[in-house]
């Protein structure tokens, strides 16, 4: 069973996007997908209620009542939706169950100096430490030739974790979570760009760069 975890510790940073844009990924190649939301906003959830029935089925968890005890054993991937301001303990009780950890970053000054702060805590959790867990960065919803996006891609480049993905503002992200589905079910027509910004995350995730 692989675990991947979404997280960062500011909120509308976009991690239930990905989360639920990773689990339809994965659930439309046919994987058994569970869908684990530790935010009490239940975000990952609610766009869980709105999938279309003919579509790939993904088991949802409310974790952030009952933890990981009712994710299914016969699970295949399991996608953790991690809630905002996860600091000490509860990051590292997070973390544990977690193989691959993606971290999304905003293109602002304030997240970047956040995230700076909490990648060097991250790495300083004994699971990724022991290099148990891995980590990669995310460059989310960036309007390229802005001096905000050459800032924050600066920065990442300079991260001493894998820069993985670049993924632009779109519409089609808020045109996907509204139906339920993952950028990846949209038509191609429309999510063409899209899709091939999400090729090197998955590349990343399905390589062993990402896991232990």
């Amino acid at each position: 069973m692989r675990h991947i975890l979404v997280m960062n510790p500011k909120g509308g940073c976009g991690k239930s996007t990905l989360a639920t844009n990773i689990a339809a990924y994965y659930a439309d190649l046919d994987y058994a997908v569970a869908l684990a939301d530790f935010d009490p906003q239940r975000s990952s959830l609610d766009w869980l209620d709105r999938r279309p029935d003919n579509h790939a089925k993904i088991v949802g968890v409310a974790s952030f009542k009952d933890g990981m005890k009712h994710v299914p054993r016969s699970a295949d991937m399991v996608v953790i939706d991690a809630p905002a301001r996860s600091h000490g303990k509860e990051l590292t009780d997070l973390v544990r169950h977690a193989e691959t950890i993606i971290v999304p970053v905003l293109p602002s000054t304030i997240d970047i100096q956040a995230t700076d702060r909490f990648v060097k805590e991250l790495q300083a959790v004994s699971k990724v430490a022991r290099k148990q867990a891995k980590i990669g960065v995310i460059a989310n919803r960036v309007r390229e030739a802005t001096l905000i996006f050459d800032e924050l891609d600066e920065y990442l480049t300079k991260l001493r974790v894998p820069y993985v993905a670049s993924l632009r503002e779109a519409q089609n992200y808020v045109r996907a979570y509204t139906r339920g589905l993952g950028i990846c079910e949209l038509p191609e027509y429309l999510a063409w760009p899209d899709w091939e910004q999400w090729e090197p995350l998955i590349s990343w995730i399905d390589s062993k760069r990402s896991q232990p």
